[in-house]
């Protein structure tokens, strides 16, 4: 089982990770220079892109910093739904999540 420190390790290295991406999407979007039509329309499918992936990007940013708070508040690990531990297993896949499988968006309701 993995220490909350090494957990908050592991979220810092992804955070920075995530940064450096935002950080070239920008420079990608801002070295696009204006050329003729054919150009400028493949440009802006490729900026879609982009701008998809820094979406992404800030949404795991989003998750991440609440991941933090929860460290901070002595709540990582735990469903933020139910409150029971969340499996390893799952904080090894997803380490920003606050849900266990369970309650995780989108898992399936079991049946009784």
């Amino acid at each position: 089982m993995k220490s909350v420190e090494t957990r908050k390790s592991e979220l810092e290295t992804r955070r920075a990770q995530l940064v450096a991406r935002m950080k070239q999407v920008d420079t990608e979007l801002d070295s696009h220079d204006e050329k003729d039509w054919d150009d400028a329309a493949v440009e802006q499918e490729q900026d879609e892109v982009l701008e998809d992936l820094g979406e992404a990007a800030q949404a795991e940013l989003r998750s991440i910093e609440a991941a933090f708070a929860r460290i901070e508040e002595g709540e990582y690990g735990f469903c933020v739904t139910c409150g029971e531990r969340i499996d390893e297993a799952r904080l090894d896949l997803l380490p920003a999540t606050p849900f266990c499988s369970t309650h995780a968006p989108g898992a399936k309701v079991r049946q009784q």
